[in-house]
């Protein structure tokens, strides 16, 4: 995960789409979907222009196939997304996830229900770094 970087974003909303599609994904269906997932109108130029910038970030890689031009992910969803949230912690919160969770549970009780599976969740960390 060391060569993941920030994404604007528009390409997050682009690596979105990528992410929740069948792969290879061609272009066409980038901007159909992008259109649907936001609610707004992106141009087949825009579109192309990100999905280059991606590929030089090594977040995708595309294979040419007559006209059309095939877009696979290179780095999954749930990567860039555990990144994202220890980059937050970290430039946020001094690297403390407790530090997370009391701002966002300041004077507001945690659901019962909440509470337990942080407990679980807490648990099987606790069995797993032993």
């Amino acid at each position: 995960m060391g060569n993941i970087k920030k994404l604007p974003d528009a390409e997050f909303e682009v690596m979105k789409v990528i992410w929740h599609s069948e792969i290879p994904i061609v272009g066409n269906t980038i901007v159909e979907k992008l259109e649907l997932d936001t609610q707004k109108v992106w141009k087949l130029q825009t579109v192309h222009k990100l999905l280059s910038r991606l590929e030089e970030r090594g977040f995708l890689q595309s294979d040419k196939n007559g006209k059309q031009r095939f877009f696979t992910p290179l780095v999954a969803e749930e990567d860039y997304l555990q990144y994202e949230a220890q980059n937050f912690v970290k430039s946020h919160y001094q690297g403390s996830l407790l530090n997370l969770v009391n701002a966002m549970y300041q004077g507001e009780n945690l659901a019962e229900k909440e509470l337990d599976e942080l407990q679980e969740w807490l648990n099987e960390r606790g069995k797993r770094d032993e």
